[in-house]
């Protein structure tokens, strides 16, 4: 299996296809390389197509105390410098365009674009508890407590409604494959994001910057989005409606319709 190393640590990762045009993909909290994998026979038609486990997540190393999201930032870049990438589109939806636009601010020689979906600039009070939340209920190591207390909010009531019988089945899946070691890892990557707080430092990001919300939004609400657009130089935003904060899941079509736009747009039409 490919790994890159940061900070005496291994990192997965994955290459899919061999396309001039690259997509690097930045995990959300609770996912994985494995999350993409859905979509990715489609995106290599197009793309090629870069998969990476944050640590604590999926195949990469576990680690052994508390961090700052600037052990993943180290991740990411090596990762770059290991491929060397030089021109890339880099998409993180909401754990992972926190950790995107870190990256996008200190390497913009590597990245092209930047595609920030379902995030926020800063983790609010709202959004710390929310995590102190999902921190007590993964102390539990019960899967359902967990699923319970960590998906409703992160679907549409619409597709939650919808989709019952998929829901109850990855309720399955979470008392089948979480174990504790799972769940201190993800412990530990919520701690990470406490102080999150990009505010002051948005104007420095000078890439082509496409901003995905979604309406029906309760973890990063639609303002989250709207604040990045106002902050951020040459951005522009799309807004996926009827959907909830897994907006790659909820309204694949749509998103990744707007991913592909915004890889084969042209800068001039970008930038205007």
């Amino acid at each position: 299996m490919p790994f890159v190393e940061a900070n005496q640590k291994k990192g997965y990762y994955e290459v899919h296809g061999d396309h001039p045009n690259v997509l690097v993909l930045l995990n959300g909290i609770m996912m994985s390389s494995a999350s993409w994998q859905p979509f990715v026979e489609m995106l290599k038609k197009h793309v090629t197509v870069v998969l990476v486990d944050f640590f604590d997540q999926g195949k990469s190393d576990y680690m052994d105390c508390e961090y700052t999201q600037e052990t993943q930032v180290e991740l990411v870049q090596s990762l770059l410098e290991k491929l060397d990438l030089k021109h890339v589109t880099l998409l993180g939806i909401s754990y992972g365009g926190e950790i995107a636009m870190k990256v996008a601010r200190r390497h913009q020689g590597r990245i092209d674009r930047l595609i920030l979906a379902n995030t926020t600039a800063y983790t609010n009070p709202q959004l710390r508890a929310i995590g102190d939340a999902w921190i007590n209920a993964a102390k539990t190591y019960d899967g359902r407590q967990f699923f319970k207390a960590t998906i409703p909010p992160i679907y549409s009531n619409h597709f939650y409604e919808s989709r019952l019988d998929w829901l109850g089945a990855r309720e399955d899946l979470f008392v089948k494959l979480f174990d504790k070691h799972w769940y201190d890892g993800f412990i530990r990557l919520v701690i990470s994001a406490e102080n999150h707080d990009d505010r002051t430092k948005l104007s420095l990001i000078k890439v082509p910057t496409l901003i995905i919300g979604s309406d029906e939004d309760m973890i990063t609400p639609i303002g989250c989005q709207k604040a990045l657009l106002n902050e951020i130089d040459h951005a522009k935003m799309v807004i996926i409606a009827g959907c909830g904060h897994a907006s790659m899941y909820e309204k694949p079509v749509e998103f990744f319709a707007a991913v592909l736009g915004c890889i084969f747009v042209s800068e001039e039409t970008f930038t205007i």
